[in-house]
Order: C-alpha cells, then structure tokens, then sequence
C-alpha cells in the first residue's frame, strides 16, 4: 500500500475519537463555551447584541494520542521516506500494551438567542458531529504487519489481545440558559443523536503460529487465531459525505446539564454532566462472536500488511449475526472553580485561572486542567497544563481575540507534542524515530458574530419590562419559597 494509506492508517490507530477535551474555553463567555457548558451566558447586556451565530464557519476541536513502543514503527511507516516500520522499540513476547485515544468535536451550526430584557434567558440550536474512540494494541499487533523477521520463535500466545472502539454521530440540539437569580445560573441541552458508524472489537484469546520455510522464505506463511466479539454498525456502502448527514436510521438522544454559583467572594463553582445519552444502532447491524483460525500467506512481500489487515479483518467478521443493539455515548462529569483578579490598579490586565476536574462516566478517564487566562482589553492568552490518568501531561495555549459582539480562537492543548509530530509529517527523523510518553496532537478553532438590536439592561432600557422570571426561576423560587 501507498505512503498516504499508511498515514491514514497511522491517524485510525490513534483512533478518531476529540473528547472533545477542550479546557482553555472555560469561563471564557464564548459562543463555543455556552454550548459545550450549558450554564455559561454568551450574551453581556448593554454590550452584546441579541444573536449570535457561527454563519456556518465550523468550530471544532480535534485530539489524538497514542502511548507506548508503537510510536517509532507508526510514524515511519506513516512519514518516512522511504516508508518502513522502525520496530526496534517493540518488545515481542512481553505483553506490552499500547493506547490510543482522541475526540473530535465539530459544530456546524451554533445560533442562540437572547430572550430576557432582564438577562434571564438565552435559548439556542445547534448542529454538531462527534467522534469518540479509544483502545489498547499489543506491540506484536504492529510487529506482525512487517512480517515475521520480528519473531524469534514460532509460536506466541495471547499477543493479538486488543480492544479497540469507535463511536461516530451527529449531534442536533436545543440549548436553554437561565440566570435564576444574582448567584445561581442554570442550563440544559437536549439533543437529537443520528449514529454514524460504530465499531467495537475485543480480542480476549490469541496465538500466532509462523510456518517457516527455511529454503524459500517467500513462502512463509502463519496461522492466526482469535476468539472475541465484533460489533459493525450497518453502512450502506462505503462511508462518505452523505452518510454524514443527519437520518432516522440509527436515532438516539442525550442531555447535558450544568450550573454555576458565584459566592460572595466572587469564586465561580461550576458543574456539568455531558452528554450522558445512548444510540440505537438499526436491525441491519451485525454482532459477531468469532472463535477461529485463518492461514495467511503471502507474509514476507512489500504488501504482507495489506494481506494481514484484510485476513485478520476477514476472521473477526465472520458469520455475524444480523441484529440491532444499543451504546452509550461518552458522558463525563465535570466541576470547576475558577476566580477573577485584577492584575494592576488600573484594571487593565484580568487574570482569571480556573481548576477543572473531569471524569468519563462509563470508562476510566480521568483529567485534571489547569486554566490560566490573562486579558487585555479584546485580547486574551492562555495556559492549560493539564494531567491524566495515563501518567500524560500535557501544556496547551490559546490566543483569542474577544469583544461583545465578536470572537475569534485558536489554539493546542497539546501544544508541543503537537509541534513534534508536525515535525515527523515534515520528515524529521529525529521525532519520527522519538518514544516519548506519547504522541499525538490537537488543535481547536471557533468563529462567531453577534447581531440584531444591542441588549439594553432595564436600568438604560427604553422598555419598561414587567421584570417576569424564566421558566427555571419561577420553579426555583417555588421550590425554595424565595423571589429573589
């Protein structure tokens, strides 16, 4: 196979997942940060005007990584030329696991409303598509697709073990914010789910048998076999733009809730739950549990990879049965505090860092951010450095350019592994032959405008408003006896 399939190939083993993890939005005000934390405004009155709107410029967020022995081999054969696998980092016959992880986050459509003279309510939809995917894979899995020069011996046990999952939907929502009174804002956002495409593969027993042909390698040949479940939602052909469209075929929905308190001292403590839904996947899809052997020739050629690949995919294919099922999307929980200072006397510079803790309520993800933003006027930088339960650190930066009725973004959160691995794409051997704790990168971009009539406090309005509370305040107030 060609160099450009190899560095496709290199992105879907990192998988094509971007939680959409993006911390450095935090408490920005931003249209992006109102739809992802449902509790955060977008709007400032007597500054903003009382729409805002993407105009279908697509705001997004898009992160990999992968960790362990397998960088060295995925990137030579995905950047360097000529293309090969470096494999001298793997360690065969040692279990050594690998993981791979991303999240991409796109919205196409972004439009919210602001509804309330007094500042109570914004209301929006969106249109959005995500992809979430994360797994492990053995070191022998990349070792096995250069061929068996890799092995010293010729029987191997348990080496294939990998889980693998990715999960690809779109996303259309209505978005409702509420200031409930001076302290307390609340938020909600029901969405429509339309599944994509889902795969799902855990390999729980393995063995690789190579039958050597010491006279004429080129007949080398191996049995694989592998016992496992395969999930495959059902496509229509080959996957491509259209499939991207929203349908009924594989329908789900999710919610996402969020609230923000501000004390006394100004402290900001936020809490979110994130799209906590499911999707039904149709009756077309396919569930297989394949418990088999295949024998694969043809292992020692410039396109054993390609012949391993569509053999090993060929086993876990089988004969499936036809059948619908049910998956849950990649709900987290989120709680922040954060807090605003002036820097000089002046008050020309605000700093305001914000503490973030994030846990993925159905898998083991955990991440801890540290937010630090620094403003001057429209402008405002920051720094997020943020640790995971993988042991990955990682340093992020943001530059935005922010006024009421206009932003602009763009930014890493995995700033300099990011820059490496923009490197190796360049052909440095240096990054390309690089094992560090891991490699990956991320990026994230967002536009928006404000328009319409400007939105007038009722102290400067020519209205007189009749000072009406939303929905979420009436049922506040009636159920904790206050008019506040």
């Amino acid at each position: 196979m060609n160099k450009i399939f190899f560095t496709i190939l290199f992105f879907i083993f990192c998988s094509l997942s971007v939680s959409a993890q993006q911390f450095s939005q935090y408490n920005t005000g931003t249209l992006y940060d109102s739809f992802e934390n449902p509790s955060q405004r977008a709007f400032i009155p007597d500054s903003s005007r009382g729409v805002a709107f993407n105009f279908f410029i697509p705001n997004f967020d898009a992160n990999f990584y992968v960790t362990g022995d397998i960088q060295r081999p995925l990137k030579s054969r995905a950047f360097a030329s000529p293309s090969y696998y470096n494999t001298s980092s793997l360690r065969i016959g040692q279990n050594a696991l690998n993981h791979f992880n991303a999240n991409a986050n796109a919205y196409a459509v972004m439009l919210k409303f602001f509804t309330s003279l007094n500042g109570n309510v914004e209301m929006g939809f969106s249109a959005q598509t995500k992809v979430e995917g994360k797994g492990v894979i053995s070191d022998e899995s990349i070792a096995f697709l250069d061929g068996p020069s890799n092995f010293a011996r010729d029987n191997y046990d348990n080496i294939f073990n990998n889980h693998y999952r990715v999960q690809m939907y779109d996303q259309l929502s209505y978005i409702y914010r509420e200031q409930v009174n001076k302290q307390l804002s609340l938020g909600f956002k029901l969405s429509y789910l339309s599944g994509v495409q889902y795969d799902k593969i855990d390999v729980e027993e393995s063995s690789l048998q190579i039958n050597r042909d010491p006279a004429n390698p080129d007949n080398d040949n191996a049995d694989v076999y592998m016992r496992g479940r395969y999930y495959r939602s059902y496509v229509p052909g080959r996957l491509d733009g259209r499939d991207f469209l929203p349908t009924f075929r594989n329908p789900g929905a999710s919610i996402s809730m969020g609230a923000t308190y501000r004390t006394e001292d100004g402290i900001l403590i936020q809490g979110n739950i994130k799209d906590l839904g499911f999707i039904h996947w149709n009756k077309r899809s396919t569930i297989t549990d394949f418990n088999n052997t295949t024998n694969i020739t043809d292992i020692t050629s410039q396109h054993r990879d390609e012949n391993i690949y569509n053999a090993v995919y060929d086993l876990v294919r089988g004969n499936g049965v036809v059948t619908s099922f049910n998956t849950k999307t990649n709900a987290k929980a989120e709680l922040s505090v954060s807090k605003s200072y002036w820097l000089d006397d002046e008050k020309t510079y605000r700093y305001f860092p914000t503490v973030v803790a994030q846990k993925e309520m159905f898998f083991s993800g955990f991440t801890g951010a540290m937010v630090n933003s620094v403003q001057k006027n429209n402008l405002i930088a920051t720094l997020t450095a943020t640790y995971d339960d993988y042991k990955l650190f990682n340093l992020g930066a943001q530059i935005m350019v922010k006024s009421p009725n206009v932003e602009f973004f763009i930014g890493s959160e995995r700033l300099l592994n990011t820059g490496r691995l923009t490197l190796a794409a360049l052909n440095n051997t240096n990054q390309i032959n690089r094992v560090g704790n891991y490699s990956g990168a991320d990026i994230f971009l967002g536009f928006s405008l404000k328009f319409g009539r400007v939105i007038e406090h009722p102290m400067n309005s020519s209205y007189i408003p009749m000072g009406e509370k939303g929905f979420l305040g009436r049922l506040f107030g009636r159920i904790f006896k206050t008019n506040n």
